[in-house]
């Protein structure tokens, strides 16, 4: 039997991660498997209610013993974010640096080298008084996190590369973009109105972008991250090669390129809900992490898809939200 474990599977993407594996199980699985989803919150209810998954609810770091279990594949999702960490440091190293080291000790003492995908992300780069960022960053680009989150990304991205090393896990460690759109609520990333500035005025609300329009960042939508992780996880070390991180793919896109996006696909009332009222803290956070990512590992060695472009990264949403009934809410600004 093959045990897959997720650490912060009752997140965005972990529950995305989990229906799809669950509903589309890896070939590397065999014939029978056994899917456990961590998280400190509980899960959403048609992932909780499913009889072929095991649910661990509490901190990262009070599962020591889970970790020793004998997981033989794990999805390490779990993390404190970006706002979070820089408003409260002590959360930020207890989450992200304490909690993933006690789970790579339990996967050590288990004894049966697991292989590990961890999510990363592009807060690893830069810019350093030394050391100019370039306009795209690539998996050659030395890091040079500003702030925690980044830091925090980076430190783990090391010791994974030498748990492997010593041969106690097979890991990989993914640089993930920020990921767009997400539904609900904003959250405490610094990076929440990327998603906001599209999901608001799709629901009729308006929505105050906090940076100018001329930032350039690069996202991915959640399809293209949950397929790409997994595809990571299913590569074989022969083709990987690399210990290191790899980026994966990304659409490079400024604010004003996003609304334009928006305009065609949802028109221009919709788009005329975004206005702009600049916020220092999260301007300056942004202003240090990469405008735009090139992904070769991931695309051309990989051969994982990414997304076709911006506008196909907003109908992904809108279909979304019709399709898990959610469209007289969400897509109210539509209607």
């Amino acid at each position: 039997m093959t045990r897959v474990l997720i650490t912060g599977g009752g997140g965005f993407i972990g529950a995305r991660l989990a229906r799809h594996l669950l509903s589309h199980p890896p070939a590397s699985w065999g014939a029978t498997s056994s899917l456990t989803l961590t998280d400190q919150y509980p899960l959403p209810i048609d992932l909780a209610s499913d009889k072929r998954v095991t649910a661990v609810i509490g901190p990262l770091h009070d599962q020591g013993a889970l970790f020793a279990s004998g997981f033989d594949q794990i999805f390490h999702l779990a993390s404190a974010v970006s706002g979070e960490c820089e408003l409260d440091f002590e959360l930020g190293l207890r989450s992200n640096l304490d909690g993933t080291r006690m789970m790579l000790e339990g996967l050590r003492r288990a004894g049966n080298q697991p292989r590990l995908v961890f999510s990363s992300s592009v807060a690893v780069y830069g810019p350093d008084p030394g050391l100019a960022m370039p306009e795209m960053v690539d998996e050659n680009t030395l890091p040079a996190p500003q702030t925690s989150y980044g830091a925090h990304k980076l430190i783990c991205e090391y010791l994974i590369a030498d748990y492997t090393r010593k041969g106690y896990l097979d890991g990989r460690s993914a640089r993930l973009m920020t990921v767009c759109v997400r539904p609900g609520k904003p959250n405490g990333a610094a990076s929440s109105f990327f998603s906001g500035i599209i999901r608001e005025p799709l629901a009729g609300i308006v929505s105050v972008c906090p940076v100018d329009s001329n930032v350039s960042h690069p996202l991915a939508s959640p399809q293209s991250t949950v397929l790409s992780l997994v595809g990571l996880m299913e590569a074989s070390r022969d083709t990987l090669k690399r210990r290191l991180a790899i980026a994966f793919p990304a659409v490079n896109v400024t604010v004003a390129q996003m609304l334009d996006a928006l305009e065609r696909v949802a028109g221009p009332a919709v788009r005329a809900r975004v206005t702009f009222e600049r916020d220092e803290r999260v301007a300056a956070i942004v202003a240090n992490w990469p405008r735009a990512v090139k992904s070769d590992t991931a695309t051309t060695l990989l051969g994982f898809p990414g997304d076709d472009s911006f506008d196909a990264i907003i109908r992904q949403y809108i279909d979304n939200m019709r399709a898990s009934g959610q469209a007289d809410t969400a897509l109210k600004g539509l209607l």
